[in-house]
């Protein structure tokens, strides 16, 4: 995707891209925060959430397409802005709502930003590193990943200092409205020699590409939703004490992805990818066979490690690819990922029930090892 020249231009756009990585990260946990007084506070069951989380996760997928589309069409910029600063003002309005109707209409819609938001900045970052002509993607997805944290600690830290659940997703808005404003002079405005259809199939190796990036989603959503209930029920941690594992894989990441690029430029991307594969694999294994609560947690360091740069890598290699345009690609890929966040768990949780969770979290490694051939035979 783009005319916009390399040069002076080029940090402006790694540091919006960086901030549009850390509103979607801290955005994403501002919701999480609020969603246990969402559930208060309209009086519903764990099912009605449940099928509410869908509607979210629904608007996500319709938005991806639409930020192909439109980031072709227009450029990253409008994009951007216009998905932003309209998930900064439906996030606070979330929180009013009085009826479980309003509340599915409104989660498509958040739903819907903040998958176009996703998608749009993945563009911009695959764009952006292709002028730099340097890896950048995986500094940039740590970004992301430290607006999730900077986003829960913040709302949690609010939240508990007993300031009503509405002024705080009302600053939670206002913060987020600051980091669209923070870098909205570096989103990019070049428009794609090769407009994107919606709904483009993956075709060739970006077929390959949306697996890997589905298979390694799967397991990290994997690893979020289900350890702290594989290290109370079968490691025999203290209920209290099950957050540690999410807390062990989150910052490894988060530490993976800000090292990511530096390491990259001395290692090369494929060497990268089949190392973190095999990291993670062996930590999925020490997790499962090793009958130790330290043996498990230190998996999850091994499982964030491992996983951290390889999806950033798999979309730096849409921008190699000859075979797509950079933008239908980037969203085609975007796509078959968040189908591996949606289904992920729901799959996990069927395997539990049947065969136990220990056999469903091998399933996953065993997935995780054909994610990693796959990626071997990307060009990256």
């Amino acid at each position: 995707m783009s005319s916009v020249p390399a040069g002076p231009l080029i940090p402006a756009q790694k540091r919006a891209t960086r901030i549009a990585f850390f509103s979607a990260g801290f955005i994403t946990a501002a919701w999480a925060a609020i969603i246990p007084f969402i559930k208060i506070n309209l009086a519903i069951g764990d099912g009605t959430m449940g099928l509410m989380l869908l509607c979210l996760g629904a608007g996500a997928l319709v938005g991806m397409p639409l930020a192909g589309k439109f980031s072709s069409q227009l450029g990253c910029k409008p994009v951007l802005v216009a998905s932003m600063a309209c998930f900064s003002l439906l996030y606070p309005a979330l929180i009013w709502l009085d009826s479980v109707t309003l509340l599915a209409v409104f989660l498509v819609l958040f739903g819907l930003c903040v998958g176009t938001t996703d998608c749009a900045m993945n563009i911009q970052g695959v764009a952006v590193e292709k002028e730099a002509d340097k890896p950048l993607m995986s500094g940039f997805h740590g970004f992301y990943s430290l607006g999730g944290m900077s986003g829960a600690i913040l709302m949690t830290a609010i939240l508990s200092s007993g300031v009503p659940v509405e002024l705080a997703s009302a600053a939670g808005a206002v913060m987020s409205v600051a980091f669209l404003l923070a870098g909205i002079n570096g989103f990019r405005t070049g428009k794609s020699q090769e407009p994107a259809a919606f709904f483009a199939l993956p075709k060739g190796v970006v077929v390959l590409i949306g697996i890997v990036c589905s298979i390694v989603f799967l397991a990290e959503g994997t690893v979020l939703d289900w350890s702290g209930i594989y290290l109370t029920e079968y490691r025999d941690v203290n209920p209290e004490n099950a957050g540690l594992g999410v807390a062990c894989f989150s910052v490894a990441m988060t530490l993976g992805r800000l090292a990511g690029d530096k390491i990259t430029s001395i290692l090369g991307p494929k060497m990268m990818v089949l190392g973190g594969g095999g990291i993670a694999i062996t930590g999925f294994a020490l997790s499962l066979l090793v009958p130790l609560p330290v043996a498990a947690l230190t998996g999850y360091v091994l499982i964030g490690l491992g996983c951290s740069n390889i999806v950033p890598i798999m979309f730096s290699a849409t921008g190699k690819q000859k075979i797509m345009s950079e933008a239908s690609a980037v969203t085609a890929v975007s796509t078959l990922g968040y189908v591996g966040v949606l289904a992920g768990p729901a799959l996990v949780g069927f395997g539990a029930q049947v065969y136990g969770l220990p056999a469903a979290l091998g399933v996953i490694a065993v997935l995780l090892c054909i994610a990693t051939a796959l990626a071997g035979r990307v060009r990256v």
